[in-house]
């Protein structure tokens, strides 16, 4: 039987490449947001987007979804209340959130989801997290703090809750919930359980769509908006989801959730190289700092009991 120590840095090594790449994806979903204004609706994007999830995902694992469906039909509350809230829900609430308030709110607010996740893993799981842990978590939401105030921490003081910041508030807590939860996942390959939570969002998000059809709000996509869907659907929902069950499987949900402190500092650098928007010291400063933290608690904050 191996040391704990060992299997801490086995299971580290395993799951930093596909967290860091998680977080890229993710990343590149902040930018292909932007470009989808003015393309596509917001409810018509989350519908279509895990429609064609689950279309992709039943014809390549149709075999494991069949075989564990049985199992997960034992377990389908759970699976429906961890769709709703980490898939459709939580992006519902996200596109509310980035029309209601500024981006500086919804940036940090973004960035708290982390902490939801170390609490809830406490509370649920009696997960510790330690002095050293604490650090490095408090050292990546700085990191955000400074890109999302573009270097300028006082700007801080002056924030004022909205019906958006509640809005996204909420979606990072319901977001938190579901990370949680994949702790204690069905026993079945995490192909065919992210295959159902897939069809769960295309059918709890459908109601949502129909309301913003009968509000005759709906955009369906433009050509412009079917390239930027394909790219939703194949790196941030398809490729950083599966990645993610996964990392969390290998580290626990309280570690894996440190690195989504590096989609805001990762989507700001991605929208100075793609979007032409101009970089600045503090993009620099954000991400040393958000990386730093992960380092921080990943190697010093580990237990060894």
């Amino acid at each position: 039987m191996p040391e704990p120590t060992t299997a801490y840095a086995k299971a580290s090594r395993r799951a930093w490449p596909i967290l860091l790449l998680t977080c890229l994806f993710w990343s590149g979903n902040v930018v292909a947001s932007r470009l989808a204004v003015g393309e596509l609706s917001p409810m018509a994007l989350v519908t279509i987007r895990w429609g064609m999830v689950s279309v992709v995902m039943l014809a390549v694992c149709w075999r494991e979804f069949k075989r564990d469906l049985p199992t997960m039909r034992q377990y389908w509350l759970p699976i429906t209340l961890m769709s709703f809230c980490g898939f459709t829900m939580y992006q519902a609430l996200y596109f509310s959130a980035a029309h209601a308030t500024s981006g500086v709110h919804l940036a940090i607010l973004q960035g708290v989801a982390p902490v939801f996740v170390f609490a809830g893993a406490r509370i649920f799981y009696k997960t510790p997290i330690g002095l050293v842990r604490a650090i490095g978590l408090g050292m990546t939401l700085l990191g955000i703090m400074v890109v999302a105030t573009n270097g300028d921490l006082l700007t801080l003081g002056g924030i004022k809750l909205n019906g958006g910041d509640a809005a996204m508030l909420l979606a990072s807590s319901l977001y938190a919930a579901y990370t949680v939860a994949l702790r204690k996942r069905p026993p079945v390959s995490a192909m065919a359980f992210f295959t159902a939570l897939a069809i769960v969002a295309t059918v709890t998000s459908a109601p949502l769509l129909a309301i913003e059809i009968a509000r005759d709000a709906v955009q369906w996509p433009t050509p412009k908006g079917w390239v930027v869907l394909m790219y939703i659907v194949i790196f941030p929902s398809l490729l950083a989801q599966v990645f993610f069950i996964r990392g969390v499987e290998l580290i626990g949900p309280g570690r894996a959730s440190l690195f989504y402190n590096l989609v805001p500092v990762g989507g700001a650098i991605m929208a100075v190289t793609l979007l032409g928007e101009p970089f600045a010291l503090y993009h620099a400063v954000g991400l040393v700092l958000a990386l730093g933290g992960i380092m921080i608690a990943e190697r010093w904050g580990k237990r060894t009991g």
